[in-house]
């Protein structure tokens, strides 16, 4: 890649605009579900699954029935989508409220 074309792409990504919420991973075997809050909810699909694929997620109880049963018996929602605040610890705090809010309303686990 030459240099004008890396200082493009590097400026283009710190400019993205990030999209915050809440999402759900669900196994469809057992009707367990899992949620989590993310600045990146655009990506932490990819990143959820690469962790569970080569073992290393930290949420072992996920991990356990992802190796049990397998990546086609998980399914990823969004649940929300939150307005970005440019505070980071107003931000912090409404993905954790609404994360709360979301798991006692569905009996989900926190990832």
């Amino acid at each position: 890649m030459k240099t004008e074309n890396r200082k493009a792409a590097t400026t283009a990504y710190k400019e993205r605009k990030l999209i915050m919420g809440i999402y759900t991973v669900r196994c469809l075997v057992s009707g367990s579900a899992w949620i989590g809050q993310s600045t990146t909810l655009d990506t932490i699909q990819n990143r959820l699954w690469f962790t569970l694929r080569f073992g290393n997620h930290p949420c072992r109880e996920l991990q356990r029935a992802w190796n049990d049963h397998g990546a086609e018996k998980f399914t990823f929602e969004e649940l929300e989508r939150l307005d970005n605040e440019d505070l980071t610890y107003v931000r912090d705090a409404r993905l954790k409220e609404r994360a709360l809010y979301w798991r006692s309303l569905l009996g989900g686990f926190a990832i």
